[in-house]
Parts: structure tokens; sequence; C-alpha cells
């Protein structure tokens, strides 16, 4: 692959990065790149592993998901060869982050995800984040994988009802 090309993929990854507070994950990054069709999955792959090798980005690896942020390397980086990536293109990122911007954040702010301990025995692991910071987390132990699947699917729907009753019961004062 031509050098040039990997280049811009790099500092178009970076771009979207430094237009979002909290992580992206690798197929919201690859949403908007493959399906503009800018790459294939390959070359993006390779693109964010050689950011990630070089510090641009950092990795973080939660519930089988990998989140990526941009460091302070990252940043300087983009502010030297930022020029390089084309208008057109610093458009279409900053359209699709204003049309999905806040559905992007809650994906990642509220996350469920199980795995089998044992024998009949499912650990269900719920979050909230708010940014970067956790506001809850709760690990459960069910019986079979119904339940944890079960949970996870309502967790998206309800976190907000869970958490605003844990803080209700917890701040009763006897």
């Amino acid at each position: 692959m031509n050098q040039d090309v990997l280049t811009l993929y790099k500092l178009m990854v970076l771009y979207m990065l430094n237009k979002v507070d909290f992580p992206l994950t690798n197929s919201q990054i690859s949403e908007f790149i493959l399906d503009k069709g800018y790459t294939n999955y390959f070359s993006l792959q390779q693109a964010i592993h050689d950011l990630a090798d070089t510090e641009l980005i950092r990795t973080e690896q939660i519930h089988n998901n990998s989140y990526y942020t941009i460091t302070a390397a990252g940043e300087e980086t983009l502010d030297f060869f930022g020029h390089k990536i084309p208008e057109e293109i610093k458009s279409e990122i900053d359209q699709f982050f204003a049309e999905h911007k806040y559905h992007l954040r809650n994906e990642n702010e509220v996350t469920a995800d199980y795995y089998e301990e044992k024998k009949d025995s499912y650990m269900v692991h719920c979050e909230i984040r708010d940014k970067k910071e956790l506001l809850v987390s709760v690990t459960l132990n069910v019986t079979d994988e119904d339940q944890a699947i079960t949970i996870c699917d309502n967790w998206r729907d309800r976190h907000g009802n869970v958490y605003d009753y844990l803080i209700h019961t917890l701040m009763i004062r006897h």
C-alpha cells in the first residue's frame, strides 16, 4: 500500500478521535471510514495498529471491544499534519459526528456483557460511564445463558432506572 495513502487513513482516525470527548470503538471508526468507501477493513486495521504502536492513540479493552482515544502525541501529530486531510473529508467527518455523536456516546457509555464462569453459572457485567468516568458497575451471577442475554439486552433500555433505584435506596438513612 502506498505510504501516503496509509498516512491519510491514520490522520483521518486521529481527526475522528480528536473530534469527540469520549473513546470510539473499532466498529464506530470503521462504520464511517468503510461506509464512505475510503479503504478496506485490512488497511484501516493496519492504520489503527500503527497509531497504537507509535502511541498516537491509546487502546483500552472493555468487554471484548477495543476503545480508542487520542494521546497528546497524537494531538501534536494532527496539529502538524492535519492540513494533509482534504477539507471534503474533514467536512464529512464533522457531518458524521453532527448526526451521530449522541448515539455514539450513548453506545460507549452503557455496556453489558457476560461470560460463562463455570457450568450453569454466568457472570453478567454491566456499566454506566460518563465520558471516561465510571458511574456504576454491577456484576451479577445468573444460572443460565438466557438470563445473561436478557439482562444484557435490558440493561441498555433500563440502566437509568437501575441507577436511580440504587442511588435512592442507598441514600435512605435509617
